[in-house]
């Protein structure tokens, strides 16, 4: 049973239909010489048959369409781009505009990073500190961070995101069926907090923004109270903000140092019986679930928080190769894959041209992300469940401007598209690449920076 409106020629009718075989995205295409008819069980699946609507365009005739019978559904529920604002701070007005692209190739998880060593970048109504001085650094590195001696520009950078401007984005990205997933860094990659809230550290400082890349030994102290009911009240002001199931909580890169000579992390791992620093992460990250939860949500991290135990109801986002996810999804916890090798869009994508523009190491290709495949072969069917998706990753230590963060991401992030969405039986590179140069011209109409490479050898 379907409602319809009547069909007449060069009409584009909407029908939302009870067909449950097409899942909460898929849809059905339909050009004819009657007109183009879309139908879907959801509001989701319209809009992705409006965006396969709008890609027939650039491949066809400018005065008509192909005709075509389409019927199609995502492979994977999560399909992720992610985009640090931390490292490089970039306007709302951007984040829009990354979310209409992104949308269009029906990648439907925006992964938004939010606070860094190197500045904090959503507002804390309780902790004007992290606006005033959390969001601001003196200066940047010029450079790559391995080279030596260290050179800055001397110009200080930062800005911070209102929570009103927070809302706008996300209902924003909920109109184009993008889901928001906020990510606020625990236990590491917490100086600009450090910086404002000097108490949080185990030293007590004084502690300044990061200016440099890396990972840093000043981290939130495991063995103050004070700390947890900072990131609690932190998680209180940002929980309202996103509809999303899930908050990401880092949980990446966090040495130990000192929490190895502090009195209060080692005080805190006697009294709860933990054997070593590694235990003492994995009480931080299981406490603030706990209460994470208590708010109705689910955590998400990094897969070092598979190290000294795994919080009962996280979920992995597995970057430092696969043995991660396949390791939380053997465990029967969600995995989201999104290993270096195939998905760090921070990589370089050119290794020949000297035109290139500084990148923080590596090599991945467009051909190398369209091959990827996010079911490890290893899992069972029952354990392959949990895999929930895949997602690319834009670190932006080397991406000052959003021109260079559309030049690293595009049209790489278009292959991504393909992985998440299609079948692997599915995929052909070849028709692939001719696909793709099909849509320069939509590219070019919404002004986005693309790299050339891929088309150049044609």
């Amino acid at each position: 049973m379907e409602e319809a409106s009547t069909s007449t020629d060069d009409q584009v009718v909407f029908s939302i239909t009870k067909d449950t075989t097409l899942g909460p995205e898929g849809y059905k295409l339909s050009v004819g010489k009657e007109g183009v008819h879309i139908s879907a069980s959801t509001g989701a699946g319209l809009f992705y048959g409006v965006q396969s609507l709008f890609q027939l365009v650039p491949s066809s005739a400018v005065i008509g369409l192909p005709y075509v019978d389409i019927n199609d559904q995502p492979r994977f529920s999560w399909r992720g781009l992610h985009l640090d604002v931390g490292r490089h701070f970039f306007p709302a007005s951007f984040i829009k505009k990354y979310i209409d692209v992104m949308a269009h190739y029906k990648l439907n998880t925006f992964h938004w990073h939010l606070t860094e060593d190197q500045g904090w970048r959503i507002e804390i109504k309780k902790y004007p500190k992290l606006q005033e001085v959390a969001a601001f650094r003196k200066e940047t590195i010029v450079g790559h961070a391995r080279k030596e001696p260290h050179v800055y520009d001397g110009t200080r950078h930062g800005g911070f995101y209102t929570q009103d401007e927070i809302r706008e984005v996300v209902a924003y990205a909920a109109e184009r069926h993008v889901t928001v997933v906020p990510e606020i860094e625990m236990p590491g990659h917490a100086r600009a907090a450090l910086a404002a809230y000097p108490y949080l550290g185990c030293t007590g400082g004084p502690y300044e923004v990061a200016t440099t890349w890396g990972v840093f030994n000043e981290v939130f102290c495991a063995g103050k109270e004070t700390t947890y009911q900072f990131l609690q009240d932190v998680v209180d002001e940002v929980v309202p903000l996103f509809p999303s199931t899930y908050i990401h909580i880092g949980g990446d890169e966090c040495p130990k140092d000192n929490w190895k000579k502090c009195p209060l992390c080692q005080k805190r791992m006697k009294t709860e019986k933990l054997k070593d620093e590694h235990e003492l992460q994995s009480y931080f990250i299981q406490r603030m679930e706990k209460y994470i939860n208590s708010k109705g949500k689910k955590i998400i991290g990094w897969d070092e928080i598979l190290e000294g135990g795994l919080a009962p109801n996280a979920a992995v986002m597995s970057w430092r190769g696969e043995e991660g996810g396949i390791a939380a999804a053997q465990q029967n916890h969600d995995v989201v894959m999104t290993p270096t090798k195939w998905l760090y869009l921070d990589y370089y994508q050119d290794t020949t041209s000297k035109t290139e523009p500084l990148a923080i190491g590596g090599f991945v290709p467009v051909s190398k992300v369209y091959s990827y495949d996010p079911l490890p072969a290893q899992l069972t069917p029952e354990q392959a469940r949990h895999i929930l998706g895949t997602q690319a990753n834009v670190w932006s230590e080397y991406m000052p401007t959003s021109d260079q963060v559309e030049y690293m991401v595009y049209p790489r992030a278009i292959a991504l598209s393909e992985v998440a969405w299609s079948s692997k039986e599915s995929k052909n590179y070849d028709d692939f690449i001719k696909r793709l140069n099909g849509n320069r011209k939509l590219l070019d109409s919404w002004k986005v920076n693309y790299a050339k490479h891929v088309f150049a050898k044609e």
